[in-house]
């Protein structure tokens, strides 16, 4: 039996940033890694130019994300001065920026993550699960302009693995993309994984998706 922390991620509206450069910024259709991190980070008040702590809890934790509900996307666009060009240098002009959003269509829809600890984990998930509590920055759904409509903090219990957890705290059946999975599961590689030592630069991991939706285009083709 393992220890999970389980979080609930719910709001009037979320943006789990997906790759973009500047006039486009999408939304992934759920938290990835990279968003999960910064989000306890915060929590833990982790600041930016302290990656050594950036690094530990990396290292220290693994995600399952479920989710609960559906979303429909949301575009909206604002004018940015200074913009970066592709190459690093600075746009003299204005910019118009699109940023995409995810907003339930469902009543209550969230995201529901289970969370625990890595080998030789660093971070402890009870530190983390007290910061969640008691957060030291003020946490946000992916943005600023994306407050959260309920404390994040769920529950915590034992269970066998991830998938067990999830089952434990309603509702069930969901899409479940986690970071555990079986070699006959469908599957997806995210380029979501940061690297600390190289800012703004991720690497790729392997998601393993469970009761995948029909449909899903989250989901990839079989055969």
């Amino acid at each position: 039996m393992r220890r999970f922390l389980i979080l609930k991620l719910q709001g009037p509206m979320q943006a789990w940033g997906d790759h973009t450069y500047e006039d486009y910024r999408p939304s992934m259709a759920f938290p990835g890694r990279s968003a999960l991190l910064g989000l306890l980070g915060a929590c833990l008040g982790i600041r930016r130019e302290e990656p050594a702590r950036q690094q530990a809890l990396a290292s220290s934790l693994r995600f399952a994300v479920r989710v609960d509900g559906r979303f429909s996307r949301l575009t909206d666009f604002h004018t940015v001065l200074a913009a970066r060009k592709v190459g690093g240098k600075v746009n003299d002009n204005p910019v118009v920026s699109r940023r995409e959003y995810l907003v339930p269509m469902d009543l209550g829809a969230s995201f529901t993550v289970a969370v625990w600890e890595a080998d030789a984990a660093e971070v402890s998930l009870g530190q983390v699960a007290t910061a969640v509590r008691r957060p030291v920055f003020t946490p946000f759904l992916g943005r600023r302009s994306c407050p959260l409509a309920r404390p994040l903090y769920e529950a915590e219990l034992e269970a066998a693995d991830a998938i067990a957890a999830l089952a434990e705290v309603p509702p069930v059946g969901g899409a479940i993309y986690s970071e555990e999975g079986d070699a006959g599961l469908p599957q997806l590689r995210l380029r979501d994984d940061p690297v600390i030592v190289r800012p703004r630069q991720f690497a790729s991991r392997r998601v393993y998706i469970h009761n995948p939706t029909p449909g899903d285009r989250n989901v990839p083709e079989q055969g």
